[in-house]
């Protein structure tokens, strides 16, 4: 059985293959998973049985399946840290995903959150054509986060890449741009933050989140959400705002 070490070794081969590509396809983690290569199965994704990929827990309540449904393709929108704990839910129940452009997203962030870089592949400049990118991905992986860079998505091209998605059984989540027809609109705005006060040197310590859901053919569902530091890492906390929370300016 091939492993998902050998998996994405060879998708990294096919996306150096892609026309208009920069020489090094920079699909990591060909470095990070060094010492994963005698392993020749891997545990599914939590929810794999149910076919769903798992989110942070306070977002569960809001989805339809409580999860993310494998071959929907999601669009998410505002805070970073949405996509973030995506992939850290996905990458630390065992699962493997990949993030196509978004140089900047703040992987370290995810870590804190839970994240396993070492089942991340990571393709920062995807060249010219991240769509053929994220096809490629689409055939190994569980998730698929595809920032878009502000594009439009034609009809026919979003229909090819959805209905690779449904095949696969993966979750394709895009950002950064317009996409014609998705099953789920995840939003999140931050509302607040925490800390700032004298017992925390001034310092962010969490912040409060608005999280909208809507999935096609249903109510939105919206909740209130914390990210809060702890000393293990980032926590997803459901709750109501408190009032000491620190008003982001309208």
């Amino acid at each position: 059985m091939e492993s998902k070490v050998d998996t994405i070794a060879h998708l990294r081969n096919r996306i150096a293959a892609i026309p208009g590509r920069p020489s090094d396809p920079r699909l990591r983690p060909s470095s990070t998973a060094r010492g994963l290569h005698t392993e020749t199965a891997r545990p599914p994704a939590l929810g794999a049985a149910r076919g769903v990929l798992p989110v942070p827990e306070p977002l569960a309540p809001l989805l339809p399946h409580g999860g993310l449904l494998r071959g929907s393709t999601v669009h998410v929108t505002g805070a970073t840290a949405l996509r973030l704990g995506l992939l850290a839910s996905v990458t630390g129940s065992g699962g493997w995903a990949g993030v196509i452009g978004s140089p900047n997203l703040g992987l370290l962030a995810g870590v804190e959150m839970g994240a396993d870089l070492a089942r991340c592949a990571l393709v920062p400049d995807p060249g010219a054509d991240p769509l053929a990118v994220a096809a490629v991905l689409l055939d190994g992986l569980d998730l698929v986060v595809l920032s878009l860079g502000g594009a439009s998505i034609p009809p026919s091209r979003a229909r090819a890449i959805a209905a690779r998605t449904r095949n696969n059984g993966a979750v394709l989540v895009v950002a950064d741009g317009s996409w014609p027809t998705v099953d789920l609109n995840l939003d999140a705005q931050v509302v607040g933050y925490r800390g700032l006060g004298g017992g925390d040197g001034g310092r962010i310590t969490g912040l409060d989140l608005t999280v909208e859901a809507r999935a096609r053919g249903r109510l939105p569902q919206r909740g209130n959400i914390t990210l809060t530091g702890y000393s293990d890492g980032l926590r997803w906390i459901s709750r109501p705002a408190a009032p000491e929370m620190l008003k982001v300016a309208q």
